[in-house]
Parts: C-alpha cells; sequence; structure tokens
C-alpha cells in the first residue's frame, strides 16, 4: 500500500485546485484520475472567470481569492490567460437598464470593480464594431483561460515543480478512513478530498442520494470569422447574461428584463440560452451555451439551440460566422448551493460543484478546504 500525506480522487477543477493547495503546503500528494486526462467540465468550458457576475458574499469573495490563484498559478505553470476583464453588451434600453440599476446600486454597495460604458463609449471600441449596442459594463477582475491547454499545463507543473503524483487511468471505487480503493489497489492518505465532478453513484452514492443532485447539459460551438475579423481581447456576454449570473438576477430591472425575454423570444428561456463569446489565444471563438436539466445529459443536440446561439453572436458581432467545432459541456447542477463542500468521516472530505462556475471558484475552494480541513 501506497501512503501520501493527501489524496485527491478526480483531476478536474476541483481535484488540481486541491492538489495545488496541499502540494505547496510541502505536503506528498496522489491525485487519481479514471482517465487518461479529466476531460469533463474543466476542458469543456468558456475559461472565464467571471468575477463581476458572481452574487455578493460567498460567491464574490470566492471569486475574488480565485482571481489571484490563477495569475499566481499561471505564472508558474506557464499557461495563457487574458487579465483585461469583460464586456457585458445592452443590446437594448432593458437590458441597460439592468446594467445601470446594478452600476448605480450593487456595485458600489459590494466594491465590484466595474464601469459603465455610455454606447457613445461603447462605439469607440474595436473600430466601431459594436456601435450598435446601447450600453455596456466592463469588468476589470473577469480573467479567461484557455481552458483546454490550461488543465494540461497545470498537471504538469504539479507533477514537475511540486511533485505530485498523478495516478491516471485508475477508477476509484471507495474511500473510507483514508484508505482509498482502486482498479490498481490500495492507497492510504493522511486526507482524502473526493472531488468526482458529476458522478454521483461511483463513490459514497449515499451521500449524494438526499440531495437529489442533477446535472446540466450545454450546446457550445467553436467559431470563426468568415471576413474581417475583430481583434477580441475579452469575452463578451450581453444582457441576456444578467437574468443567469446572480450578481444581477435578482435586481428589479433584471426580473423585468427576464419577463420581456419570456414574452418577445421565450426559446431562449426554455433551453437556458445566454449568449458568451470567448476569443480563443488562436483569433477563434467559443460560442454558447445553453442548459437542459436532469438526471442525465442526454447525447443528443438540438440543431435549432445552436442556430440560436450563433444568431445571437452573429447580431452581437456584425459578423458572419463559420463553426468549427461542436460539442457538449456538463456539469452538476440544482443543489443546496452554489457548491458543497461536506466531510464524510475525520480523513474524508468530498467537494463538488452545483453550479457552471467552477473555473471562476474553484481554486479558492480547494485552497479553503485544505487550509481549513489540515490547519495549515
Amino acid at each position: 500500500m501506497k501512503n501520501f500525506d493527501v489524496i485527491v480522487v478526480g483531476a478536474g477543477m476541483l481535484g488540481i485546485a486541491h492538489a495545488w493547495a496541499a502540494a505547496k503546503r510541502g505536503l506528498s500528494v496522489a491525485v487519481i484520475e479514471r482517465s487518461r486526462q479529466a476531460h469533463g467540465a474543466t476542458v469543456r468550458n468558456f475559461g472565464q472567470v467571471i468575477v463581476t457576475g458572481q452574487a455578493p458574499g460567498t460567491m464574490l469573495s470566492h471569486a475574488q481569492q480565485a482571481r489571484e490563484l490563477w495569475l499566481d498559478l499561471a505564472g508558474k505553470a506557464g499557461f495563457h490567460v487574458r487579465a483585461n476583464g469583460a464586456l457585458v453588451l445592452a443590446r437594448n434600453a432593458d437590458e441597460a437598464d439592468v446594467l445601470q440599476e446594478f452600476a448605480e446600486t450593487r456595485m458600489r454597495q459590494e466594491g465590484y470593480r466595474a464601469e459603465l460604458l455610455s454606447g457613445r463609449e461603447v462605439a469607440r471600441l474595436y473600430g466601431g464594431r459594436l456601435a450598435h449596442h446601447c450600453a455596456a459594463l466592463q469588468g476589470h477582475d473577469d480573467l479567461q483561460i484557455y481552458s483546454r491547454e490550461a488543465l494540461p499545463a497545470i498537471t504538469r507543473y504539479l507533477a514537475e515543480s511540486l511533485g505530485v503524483t498523478f495516478i491516471t487511468g485508475t477508477l476509484a471505487r471507495a474511500v473510507e478512513g483514508g484508505r482509498v480503493c482502486t482498479s490498481a489497489g490500495e492507497f492510504q492518505g493522511g486526507h482524502v478530498f473526493v472531488c468526482p465532478g458529476h458522478d454521483y453513484l461511483t463513490l459514497l452514492p449515499e451521500l449524494f442520494a438526499p440531495l437529489n443532485l442533477e446535472v446540466t447539459r450545454l450546446q457550445m460551438l467553436r467559431a470563426a470569422f468568415e471576413a474581417d475579423p475583430i481583434a477580441l481581447d475579452r469575452p463578451l456576454l450581453t444582457g441576456l447574461s444578467c437574468v443567469h449570473y446572480g450578481a444581477f438576477s435578482d435586481l428589479p430591472s433584471a426580473l423585468a428584463l427576464r419577463e420581456v425575454i419570456q414574452a418577445r423570444t421565450p426559446m431562449l428561456l426554455e433551453n437556458g440560452i445566454h449568449l458568451l463569446i470567448s476569443p480563443t489565444p488562436y483569433g477563434e471563438l467559443i460560442i454558447g451555451d445553453s442548459h437542459r436539466y436532469g438526471q442525465d445529459a442526454p447525447p443528443f443536440n438540438d440543431e435549432a439551440v445552436d442556430d440560436a446561439m450563433l444568431d445571437l453572436a452573429s447580431q452581437a458581432l456584425g459578423a458572419r460566422l463559420r463553426v468549427l467545432e461542436r460539442w457538449q459541456g456538463v456539469y452538476g447542477a440544482h443543489g443546496p448551493a452554489p457548491f458543497s463542500v461536506m466531510a464524510v468521516d475525520a480523513a474524508t472530505t468530498v467537494a463538488v460543484m452545483h453550479s457552471g462556475v467552477g473555473m471562476t471558484v474553484g481554486l479558492a475552494i480547494g485552497e479553503r478546504a485544505v487550509a481549513g480541513t489540515l490547519g495549515r
């Protein structure tokens, strides 16, 4: 039996966060992952660290801490990160009202680092290509990571520089009291952090069953400009996101906006569509997304959903786009909070996301869980 100070089950965002937090404290760490490389929510996303979109309190605090951790980790592991914020574009007066209310109330009260841009100021951006929008909120703390390259880079850094042992292609079958039974034998840890993503059946199903957890499936696209590309240097969102993100969604103007969307384009709400556009380091665009909730993630995409997202992106950018790649994202949803950190026994802690902001808050969850559990 091999012994480690800390064992982490799962090499996705939360698993990596716990492994890094433990390893940089000088502890011996092993990460057990069923795949050769985690390929769940951590690599299927936009890579957006949307600090400005997080609800006041716990989520905003976690996002602010995670931002600093991302910048530190990017410098050490050598992966691409954009640190010049994001833009939430108002397509009409109803969306502008939400941004205005946020700027005049919550932004000042809670200390969000952002500023409201007038239509004239928006028109000066990117050579006037966004001039058909009437306002925008520029968030200064938002980051963007290119997820599919960041995760391998972080894994290499943890293994080569901090001595983390990665045990891949290995299924963890049971966890109790620091002992992890796997398809490659047994391992013993001073403490075990279980980060199973949206797998609620393989390990500790009795813990998850009473929570009635669901998953959400997303449709996402990678696209390119057909001609005359815009040199985007930050992610773009629209007012559609204001009915989704906690920083805005409970404001009176956001509730009114939801009613307008329901009356004019109910298909967007029915499919949970709110436009996000993230530029890759290679001049392409990651576009999405939609949300379909249930106990499982059906494998069949709805072409009408992809068409709606492409239309929204084309309208926002004032440009024609061609699709390069399509995929499904999936993550845990509808839990008791946006995330849960649960003690199973004195040597076992479980951490799972119940929302799609693992990239935004995951590093802070791992840092706080390790510090709180191990007392260092």
